[in-house]
């Protein structure tokens, strides 16, 4: 099974698009890239591990944490990966790391039945 890796900012609905995504996939673990609020706002059901950063730092930091705390978390060699909340330095810098990392990217989004959607 593949993990899914997922920003979790604070655009409005995109909390719901994500929880969605979860329930609708069946993902070995999730792993959510958010900020302290969302850390402690938001909660599943699923196996969830959090990678908690400040949104505000440049890319360069943005990436060097996404790298080092992605690296112990990641299994295999694809993840899945669903961008619909957060911004573009965040989506560059995740891009980034999990390239960078090796991994095959499979871009998930939650469907409109009861399961997720590839891109």
């Amino acid at each position: 099974m593949t993990q899914l890796v997922a920003i979790l900012g604070t655009g409005k609905g995109s909390w719901a698009h994500v929880s969605k995504l979860v329930r609708q996939g069946e993902f070995e673990e999730v792993v959510l890239i958010t900020n302290n609020f969302g850390k402690e706002k938001f909660s599943l059901d699923a196996d969830t591990s959090f990678i908690v950063v400040d949104f505000e730092q440049p890319i360069h930091v943005l990436l060097d944490t996404f790298l080092k705390e992605l690296r112990p978390k990641l299994k295999g060699t694809e993840v899945a990966l669903n961008m619909v909340s957060g911004s573009g330095n965040e989506h560059m810098a995740l891009l980034s790391a999990l390239l960078k990392l090796g991994m095959a990217i499979r871009l998930v989004v939650a469907g409109t039945a009861n399961q997720f959607d590839e891109l």
